[in-house]
């Protein structure tokens, strides 16, 4: 009963306030476009400040400093602008890792991107760029993953292209697990029998 009489009433109001009404109505289409805009825009501003970020191998120097602190490798990742391999491996292992926190105590990922103008300190406080730097590696494939440790010396073997993407990612796990063994002497996840509790 309420309700019907409140229409009744809008339906009474309606030829003096038409113009009004006709004019809120189009503006509201306009409105919710313009509000579902910013939200779309926001939500994807972020998306991206949450989305893990590769860092450029810029100082080795203090990358080696900060692998010897800690014990780790460093994962250096050979990329370029025009490999389209380079892109999968960056989206579907090498961000994933770095999201999950999984690798923060395995691992420094560095990226060398063969094509830039980015320049690199060596382990000597020398500037070279970044494909110099590569070819001092041996590098002249991409994508390239190569394990190293604070000496610059390579503690695994390279994983060289793509071959079979359901497989990359426990290769790319047996490289780091292996490299962690050269560098700390013992299997991941081994129980040391100096510090294990006697039975």
């Amino acid at each position: 009963m309420l309700f019907s009489g409140i229409l009744r009433h809008i339906r009474g109001l309606r030829p003096q306030f038409g113009a009004l009404i006709s004019y809120f109505m189009k503006n509201l289409s306009s409105t919710l476009v313009l509000l579902a805009t910013l939200f779309s825009a926001a939500s994807q501003t972020a998306v991206a400040a949450n989305e893990p970020k590769l860092v450029t191998l810029s100082d080795l120097q203090y990358d080696a400093a900060q692998a010897e602190a800690k014990k780790l490798p460093i994962l250096v990742f050979y990329s370029a602008s025009y490999c389209s391999y380079c892109s999968i491996v960056k989206e579907e292992f090498l961000k994933p890792m770095l999201k999950s926190g999984d690798y923060t105590d395995k691992v420094i990922i560095r990226v060398v991107e063969i094509d830039s103008s980015d320049e690199v300190r060596d382990l000597n406080g020398k500037l070279i760029d970044s494909e110099d730097y590569a070819d001092k590696h041996n590098v002249s494939l991409t994508p390239t993953l190569t394990f190293i440790n604070p000496n610059d010396k390579e503690l695994a073997p390279r994983l060289v292209g793509v071959t079979t993407l359901d497989f990359y990612g426990g290769y790319l796990d047996d490289a780091i697990d292996a490299s962690l063994v050269q560098l700390r002497g013992h299997k991941i996840g081994a129980i040391d029998s100096t510090t294990a509790p006697k039975l």
